[in-house]
This record gives C-alpha cells, structure tokens and sequence, in this order.
C-alpha cells in the first residue's frame, strides 16, 4: 500500500465535522457576566435594610446588666474617653515640640556653617595680607651707629667647619 492508499482509506470527516472548541468561550463568558450583574444588583438592592452596628448589640447587653454594673461600666468608658483626649492632647504638644526642635536644629545647622564659612576666609586672607615678621626686634640706625658692630670673643666657625680651639693669647 502506498502513501495514497492510506490517505483515502483514512476517515477524517468526523475530525472536521466535530463541534468547535471556540464557541465554548463565546458562550460561557457572557452567561458569567450576566450572573455576576444579577448577583450585584440584588445585593445592591439589600443593602437598604438595617445591619446591626456594635453600638447597637452594646446597649442590647448593657440593658441585661444589674444597675452597679452599669453605673461602673458607663464610669470606665468615661475614664476611657478623658484618657483618650489626654493622650490626644500630649501628641498635640510633642508634635509641638518637635517643631520647635526642628527650628533650633536648622538654626544650629545654619549657624555652624557660618562659622565655618568666617573661619575659612579669615584664615586665608591674613596669612595672605600680613608681611612677614623679621626674626629679631628692630633696631634703629642711630642705635646701630652708636653701638657700632660688635665683635665676637673667640673662635668663630664658617661654613660648618669645627672650631679649633688654640692656646690663649691676651689681648692687647
């Protein structure tokens, strides 16, 4: 049998005649929105009845309780809310505080940098601007004439070559 044969005994009709794998999504999707829209709407619509609120379920209990009871229950929850507000009132003042902080660190920031900026442009300036400084005390002309140079007693060494020091001779 050859390649041909095999081909025309096969059956491919029910392969090409079988229902399409695509119509199964165009269907269902539809049909899910439409449910999900129905279910919507009729919650929406029920909301409208009262839910029970913790307040409510509150009262219904408190109602149950002996008078002692609820004259101590109704004084914890005003100590409960005075807390409260004291505790609303210290955020108050620490956010307070902290601005106040804040501006005194920004202050100090500002000032640092000031300093730093003077420190800066007073030192390089007068190291710039000052002559400088001879080594010894000035001495006027009238003095150096009136003293005259002096000489030195003994041996004096030039050039870093060692003193020999000879016998003594007196001196004139």
């Amino acid at each position: 049998m050859d390649l041909i044969d095999l081909a025309a005994a096969a059956d491919l009709r029910p392969l090409l005649r079988g229902p399409s794998r695509r119509i199964l999504p165009v269907l269902v999707l539809p049909l899910i929105l439409v449910g999900s829209c129905a279910a919507g709407a009729w919650l929406w619509a029920n909301l409208e009845e009262p839910v029970e609120t913790p307040e409510s379920s509150e009262v219904a209990s408190t109602m149950s309780l002996p008078p002692e009871d609820r004259a101590s229950l109704s004084e914890i929850k005003w100590a409960q809310q005075k807390t409260g507000d004291e505790i609303a009132e210290l955020n108050r003042r620490i956010d307070a505080q902290r601005d106040v902080l804040k501006g005194i660190l920004d202050q100090i920031t500002m000032l640092t940098s000031r300093i730093d900026a003077l420190q800066s442009s007073t030192s390089v300036p007068s190291a710039a601007s000052e002559p400088p400084s001879s080594p010894g005390p000035a001495v006027s002309s009238v003095a150096r004439k009136r003293f005259g140079r002096s000489k030195p007693q003994g041996p004096v060494s030039v050039g870093g070559a060692p003193v020999i020091v000879g016998p003594k001779t007196p001196d004139p």
